[in-house]
């Protein structure tokens, strides 16, 4: 696995302390968190622990009260994990469900840093298709995959699932978010992911706070096989002049500063490989929005660079209950049309979450992997159609999923009228003879 970790700060060491209530274990934690951040021959360590505070309150006011509170923990912990097994594998998925429940149980906030893994498995199946020709089937690999809005990773390792352990070279992903960049590392490292194999940056993507990306020359750059994110939803932010002189921007323009969402795909897309395959989850507002964000939808259009919008049901995703879509894009593509999916009724209702299920997920990867039409469901269609329409995307105008009603035959309605008011005036003539044998008064 490329480290070391001296026999006392593994798992069984530490877990033994705390079976013995030992007054050494919040002493040998400590060391042990260090011990792994610096001295363990790996860089994928560092800071890892840094938000963990084994002096807090919380614990205890006192250290002996803290060192009981933790031989309590780790004892508990211990006891659960006993007959556990260790494969990475298993440790791994242990984990990202673990995550996963957090985020569900967590609410917005804590929903964030997650994508739910039928997203996800949409998204790394779409990746993992060849570019030009998706109904050949798989890529034989990816060199390079990245995520610029990671959060816990779970898209990244989604993407090396679909692929195989060696079907990826290298993971890259990037997460403002202290806290949430070290579960990325952590997910990585219980999924069995070599510290050679992945790298994760703490740092803002919008302002670029990354070296290896910070390289204006094509040829020097560093590009991306795949790439899939999901980044926050209209995020805020503060453009300025020295941001539109940015390479990454300076050809599409700035999105506007209530919403990032362009600004953070055009800062993924610029990496893409030529040969390459990104998708991204973004609210319907790009689809549609005008001013600035029309400006860069358009620019795109016209390039023949968004070549797949999918929409997905409401309701799907931890942090919002809106609708979301996909967006897949490519710097080279074969068809000159747009492939538009509306998968928003295809799902599995729930309390409070939706739930895509595995037929719903096949659908839609078919559908884009084959470029099928299928009324109410997908469509291509032309530029030319999308320009009649100002270049809006708006899912519904190219494929509806409104029930048409039904074809109303007015001759036959007035046939059925007239005789229906024949046979009233018949009846009416033979009450009215009834009526006229007892004498009583007749019907007008």
């Amino acid at each position: 696995m490329h480290y070391v970790i001296e026999p006392h700060y593994l798992w069984n060491a530490i877990a033994e302390l705390a079976r013995t209530q030992s007054d050494e274990l919040h002493k040998t934690l400590e060391a042990a968190f260090k011990y792994i951040e610096k001295e363990s021959f790996s860089t994928a360590f560092d800071g890892l622990f840094s938000e963990i505070n084994l002096n807090s309150e919380k614990l205890g006011k006192n250290y002996s009260a803290r060192n009981e509170k933790l031989c309590k923990i780790i004892t508990k912990i211990a006891e659960g994990i006993a007959e556990f097994s260790n494969d990475s594998d298993v440790l791994g998925d242990a984990y990202e469900y673990l995550i996963g429940q957090f985020a569900a149980g967590g609410g917005k906030k804590a929903g964030e840093f997650y994508t739910p893994q039928q997203a996800s498995t949409i998204l790394s199946k779409i990746v993992s298709l060849d570019s030009q020709d998706p109904s050949t089937g798989k890529k034989k690999k990816l060199n390079r995959v990245f995520d610029f809005a990671c959060g816990s990773g779970s898209l990244l390792l989604n993407v090396r699932k679909q692929m195989g352990k060696h079907g990826v070279g290298k993971i890259y992903g990037q997460e403002k978010n202290i806290t949430t960049f070290n579960l990325a590392r952590m997910n990585m490292l219980l999924h069995g992911v070599k510290d050679n194999e992945f790298e994760i940056h703490h740092g803002d993507s919008l302002t670029n706070e990354w070296e290896i990306l910070a390289e204006e020359n094509p040829a020097k750059k560093i590009h991306f096989d795949a790439i899939v994110a999901n980044p926050p939803f209209s995020l805020r932010y503060e453009p300025n002049d020295e941001l539109a002189k940015d390479f990454r921007f300076k050809n599409h323009g700035l999105a506007p500063k209530s919403a990032a969402d362009f600004a953070f795909l055009l800062h993924g897309f610029h990496f893409l490989d030529k040969q390459g395959t990104m998708a991204i989850i973004l609210p319907h507002g790009v689809l549609f929005r005008g001013g600035a964000e029309a400006k860069i939808r358009t620019k795109l259009l016209q390039d023949g660079h968004i070549d797949t919008v999918i929409g997905l049901p409401s309701k799907l995703f931890f942090s919002t209950g809106i609708p979301v879509c996909i967006l897949v894009l490519k710097k080279c593509k074969k068809s000159d049309d747009v492939l538009f999916i509306n998968a928003s009724e295809h799902f599995e209702k729930g309390k409070k979450q939706n739930h895509l299920r595995d037929a719903d997920i096949d659908k839609v990867i078919n559908t884009y992997q084959h470029r099928t039409a299928e009324e109410r469901y997908s469509r291509a269609v032309s530029l030319e159609e999308i320009e009649s329409n100002d270049f809006n995307l708006n899912i519904s105008r190219y494929v509806s999923t409104a029930i048409p009603e039904p074809i109303i035959d007015l001759e036959a309605v007035h046939g059925e009228l007239v005789a229906l008011e024949k046979e009233i005036e018949q009846c009416q003539d033979e009450h009215n003879g009834y009526l006229e044998e007892l004498g009583l008064k007749l019907l007008v």
